[in-house]
């Protein structure tokens, strides 16, 4: 039988959207890779009738309650007293916790007050959780066959409990069970004609196993998950499939697991000692965002221009104001000059380039917003696509990025 876990995350801050709820995502990524299987998800205020009332049904049908936020100073933070309430206990200073915290603020060379030193109080009925990068400990309760975990909000000082004590400790607590997820990675094809290709497929997968399609800006992620106690049969099984379907939408698929199609093109030019230079207009230095956050980046890219004005392209690149004029900066013999000059001028193996209308402004009836031209240059190779995208001026960023990504790949996949 499955780990299950549920996660409260407190904070109005988080209800109003100020703060991005990223401990919650971190967690379940990190409970399922110990076998955990996180139930359900809350995002509650910091009210002592929302918290108890999380807290009654959190526990109902799991064995973990993990807790985040609450555990501050000051007096909008109600996650300990509430726990108080819950547990019907009491509070005991914590001689370890308060020494940590005195040594931290003497290392700052800031007095400690009594509202600080109250951080040191942890529940009778439950032990204190290290906070080596804070000065608020976590909690760690235990009735009924059941552990409730309170950590800061705070996310580094979260991540760091766990992985330094809370999962250790709940992994020699609860057997790992089998619970199995693999990732086929797809780019340049939409969900439903994803969905269309592989139906037969689909239908005939394996009982154990459950398909789900998560689409994301320009690519599809196909997640396999498994489920049972056999973690041997469950990975056989779960490969086979995949062996089964790769066939079928091989051309679409770029890589597995958690590798980004930016990861993928990397991988694959280090491989061929090649590399890369772009010019970029209408995503403004996205692309190379995307590109340079790759450890090694810099062993296959070497760099590149945001000739965002037709001048910079004139006097950076060498693309004649008469062919901007004629053409326009949003066309194909443009995107064509300027990835084979980018290439030239950084002596890089591929030049790639992109201009588009971002938006909101800017579009005609010829070239509406969305509208946007990659450029492909090697020695003896370019290649150039229109492409149409949305109104957004965001979203357009994003996909072209992912759309000169998979342009790449795929003159790659043909030499």
């Amino acid at each position: 039988m499955l780990t299950k876990a549920v996660i409260i995350s407190i904070g109005d801050e988080i209800l109003y959207g100020q703060t991005l709820d990223t401990n919650a995502h971190w967690l379940s990524g990190e409970l399922n890779k110990f076998g955990i299987y996180v139930k359900k998800r809350h995002t509650i205020s910091d009210t002592r009738k929302e918290i108890l009332c999380t807290l009654r049904e959190a526990e109902e049908g799991v064995e973990i309650i993990l807790i985040t936020g609450g555990l501050g100073p000051t007096s909008d933070d109600l996650t300990k007293p509430c726990l108080l309430e819950y547990f019907d206990t009491y509070l005991e200073r914590d001689e370890n916790v308060l020494n940590h915290i005195i040594k931290i603020f003497t290392a700052r060379g800031r007095q400690v007050t009594e509202v600080n030193k109250a951080q040191a109080d942890i529940p009778v009925n439950g032990e204190a959780i290290p906070n080596v990068l804070g000065t608020a400990p976590g909690i760690w309760i235990e009735r009924n066959e059941k552990v409730f975990i309170s950590m800061p909000g705070v996310p580094y000082e979260m991540q760091r409990m766990m992985t330094d004590t809370i999962l250790p400790r709940l992994s020699k607590k609860y057997v790992k069970r089998g619970l199995i997820h693999r990732m086929i990675r797809t780019i340049g094809i939409h969900e439903s004609n994803l969905a269309d290709m592989i139906r037969d497929w689909e239908a005939g997968l394996p009982k154990e196993i459950k398909l789900a399609y998560l689409p994301g800006k320009g690519s599809v992620r196909l997640r396999l998950t498994a489920k049972g106690e056999d973690t041997d049969h469950l990975q056989k099984l779960m490969q086979d499939e995949i062996n089964k379907v790769l066939p079928t939408i091989e051309k679409f698929v770029y890589g597995f697991e958690d590798e980004e199609i930016e990861e993928a093109i990397g991988r694959i030019l280090m491989e061929r000692k090649m590399s890369l230079s772009i010019a970029e207009s209408c995503t403004g230095g996205y692309l190379s965002h995307k590109i340079t956050a790759v450890p090694g980046s810099s062993q296959w890219y070497k760099g590149g221009l945001i000739p965002y004005s037709n001048e910079l392209k004139n006097e950076q690149l060498q693309v004649s104001l008469e062919m901007l004029k004629k053409h326009g900066a949003v066309s194909e013999p443009i995107v064509l000059t300027l990835a084979e000059n980018i290439r030239k001028a950084f002596h890089t193996d591929i030049g790639v380039s992109v201009s588009g209308i971002a938006g909101p402004t800017g579009g005609t009836k010829e070239k509406p917003v969305g509208t946007v031209w990659i450029g492909y240059s090697e020695q003896d190779k370019r290649a150039a696509k229109k492409f149409l995208f949305t109104k957004d001026r965001m979203l357009n960023i994003q996909y072209t990025a992912t759309a000169a990504l998979d342009m790449i790949r795929i003159n790659l996949a043909k030499n």
